[in-house]
């Protein structure tokens, strides 16, 4: 399918959206995360991370002071600041990346944004702090909108989707029509179908397949699969081979960004991800064995710049305002 390209807006940069996947790099700073909880609450730890992130190859880095794994219970605002102010102490201007923050209470977003964070991800889509579009508008910020479907503690009990697509879809629409009312800039709104936010284990492979639908709403697309309970293998090694099939299913289906916690492993299938994408993009060129039909064809039909399995590393998918 051919992918839309889009200016990401932010406070102090604008991203360039399309022309290859971005990565964002999944730092949670929890003691209770699905995957990585207690590993990075320290300060220093979690710093280190960050760095060694971006020298993975991360364009994006998202710290999430709060869990949203299923089950779980929320946190105060008090406690997700004490969280979160050491770690955004210790990186502000050390890393040459923007920062996302995910959090859907505005007055957490107001504090990180102080810090140096340019991309709010709220994972409830506004509908558990409304506020929270007013603060993204009065700075400038980026803003993901994530699908979410009831909350962590009811997951386990909802029904299955009748129409996954066609209600995310909507529900997402309504959240981004809130946005533009308070304020926020559609160039800087970022859409995600939220994988596994209230969605049935079987439900997250047909949002994967049926993608592009969301392409009506003419926004760029964030995916975050990784590591997600839908995914879960016998062994780590083999959930990381799942979350890879998942990422390149996204990638091909038009994804702009994907949310990862593996950057060095999940850059490769990326990139050659992206490397088959571009190739759907090309237009067929009529040869001479293609306009008679007589004549035995050649070994392609397409004509494609050849592309290297690289890109440059600084600054990464970025351009001046």
């Amino acid at each position: 399918m051919m992918r839309r390209r889009y200016e990401w807006k932010l406070k102090n940069r604008t991203l360039l959206l399309g022309e290859r996947t971005l990565i964002m790099g999944v730092l949670n700073v929890t003691p209770d995360s699905f995957s990585d909880g207690g590993r990075y609450d320290d300060p220093d730890r979690a710093f280190a991370r960050a760095v060694e992130l971006e020298e993975q190859g991360a364009d994006i880095i998202d710290i999430g002071a709060e869990s949203t794994r299923p089950g779980s219970e929320r946190v105060s605002e008090a406690e997700e600041l004490r969280r979160l102010v050491p770690v955004l102490k210790r990186l502000r201007d050390r890393l040459t990346i923007p920062i996302a923050v995910d959090t859907y209470k505005s007055a957490v977003a107001e504090k990180a944004i102080e810090y140096g964070v340019e991309i709010i991800n709220d994972p409830s889509a506004l509908t558990w702090d409304p506020l929270l579009a007013r603060t993204v508008a009065q700075h400038d910020a980026g803003f993901i909108v994530n699908h979410m479907r009831g909350t962590p503690e009811t997951w386990a009990k909802l029904p299955p989707m009748k129409d996954p697509l066609g209600g995310i879809s909507g529900d997402l629409a309504a959240s981004v029509h809130r946005a533009v009312g308070a304020g926020v800039s559609r160039a800087r709104i970022v859409i995600d179908p939220g994988l596994g936010f209230g969605k049935r284990r079987e439900q997250n492979a047909e949002i994967l397949a049926r993608l592009p639908l969301l392409a009506k709403l003419d926004l760029p697309i964030l995916v975050g699969p990784s590591r997600k309970s839908f995914l879960t293998q016998p062994t780590e090694i083999e959930t990381e081979f799942a979350t890879a099939a998942a990422v390149t299913a996204a990638v091909l289906a038009g994804t702009h960004i994907v949310r990862v916690h593996d950057v060095l492993r999940m850059k490769a299938a990326v990139l050659v991800s992206d490397q088959v994408l571009s190739y759907a993009d090309a237009e067929p060129v009529e040869t001479p064995a293609a306009q008679d039909p007589r004549k035995p064809r050649g070994p392609s039909q397409y004509e494609r710049p050849s592309r290297s399995l690289s890109f440059p590393r600084t600054p990464r998918g970025t351009k001046p305002e």
